[in-house]
């Protein structure tokens, strides 16, 4: 999953209800019509105190040196976007999980972050301040169960008896229930490792676990590196992870003019981006960390290429997300089924 614009997730990116859900989307306004738009105080207008007039402050995680909000960041097009509805971003530490930044959105420490529809709904089960306003479609090609070079494991009834690295209710821990679910193969035969996913990457190298769970932000580097390959993707998975963008209800509510210029701003460059991927990577450094060049460089524009768009919440889109809620809830990651309908905003009808 790409970071936000993303915004990778991961990071880049992602995945993640019967008739009665368009009802029900067509009054989940911040105008009211949704318990998390009307769950939390706004922050008022202005740089200061809550309630200071001028400018609107909306407070984003850092998006790095990849994505769409990368490149605005550093040509001044996401500014000029915001300052038309007269508002500015303040980046506000970096973009990563999503548990974390749901946490600073219920604690009015955050506006806007990025997540899984699997990781937005374990953090949904408790008492939530946000909710999403975007779905990008499930990545088809940059998510799955990752093998080692080499590893005798050929397909998801072979991960019978081995240990699966996985961030635990999230996508990881997703990808690899529902590979299980698809393949007849029971959840408790397979070892759930628990780890957060930027501290796998060395167990999964040093073969203390057999396979890894994960999506395109960590993956790209082990399969550019040539060290591993997925056993089974997305597609294979029939996964419906796909990525959200959230914002923090009491923004949504009192600056809904800001957070349909962002959604704009997003879904307009994300066509781009996905027209022209490698002109969204390295945004501002070729050297580092932060950086793929090679055959890394090669995969993530091919991942991209094959994903989605940042798009509104539809009516088919939630009754995919309702599939996964009741899947985990059926898979005991979640104790009882998460009204994941009663936290969408329908972008289109922000007033």
């Amino acid at each position: 999953m790409r970071p936000l614009a993303p915004l990778t997730p991961p990071a880049t990116r992602t995945t993640r209800v019967a008739l009665a859900v368009l009802a029900t989307l067509s009054v989940l306004t911040a105008c009211g019509g949704s318990p998390a738009a009307d769950s939390a105080v706004g922050q008022g207008t202005g740089n200061g105190p809550k309630g200071a007039k001028g400018t609107v402050t909306i407070r984003i995680p850092d998006p790095g040196n990849a994505g769409v909000l990368a490149r605005g960041k550093k040509d001044g097009s996401l500014d000029k976007a915001l300052a038309a509805v007269g508002a500015k971003v303040v980046w506000t530490g970096s973009a990563g999980p999503f548990a974390p930044a749901a946490q600073a959105m219920n604690a009015d420490q955050l506006d806007i972050a990025t997540g899984s529809i699997t990781s937005g709904i374990t953090s949904l089960s408790q008492s939530p301040g946000f909710a999403f306003f975007t779905a990008t479609a499930p990545d088809p090609v940059g998510e799955g169960i990752l093998v080692r070079e080499g590893s005798d494991i050929d397909s998801v009834e072979d991960l019978v008896g081995r240990k699966v690295a996985v961030n635990k209710g999230g996508t990881g821990e997703y990808l690899l229930l529902k590979a299980l679910a698809k393949a007849g193969v029971p959840a408790d035969q397979v070892e759930r490792v628990y780890l957060r996913p930027d501290q796998t990457a060395a167990v999964f190298n040093a073969g203390q676990v057999d396979a890894w769970a994960v999506w395109s932000t960590y993956a790209v580097a082990e399969i550019g590196a040539d060290k591993a390959h997925f056993v089974a993707d997305g597609t294979a998975i029939g996964s419906d992870n796909y990525s959200l963008n959230a914002v923090r209800s009491g923004f949504a509510k009192q600056h809904p003019e800001v957070v349909k210029a962002l959604y704009a701003y997003l879904h307009d460059n994300s066509v781009k981006e996905k027209k022209d991927p490698a002109a969204y990577l390295n945004v501002f450094t070729d050297a580092g960390p932060t950086a793929v060049d090679g055959r890394a460089k090669e995969v993530q524009i091919s991942f991209i290429g094959k994903g989605g768009t940042v798009d509104p919440i539809r009516p088919e889109d939630i009754k995919r997300f309702e599939t996964v809620a009741q899947f985990y809830a059926d898979q005991k990651v979640t104790p009882d089924k998460v009204d994941i309908a009663a936290h969408l905003l329908d972008i289109e009808k922000l007033s």
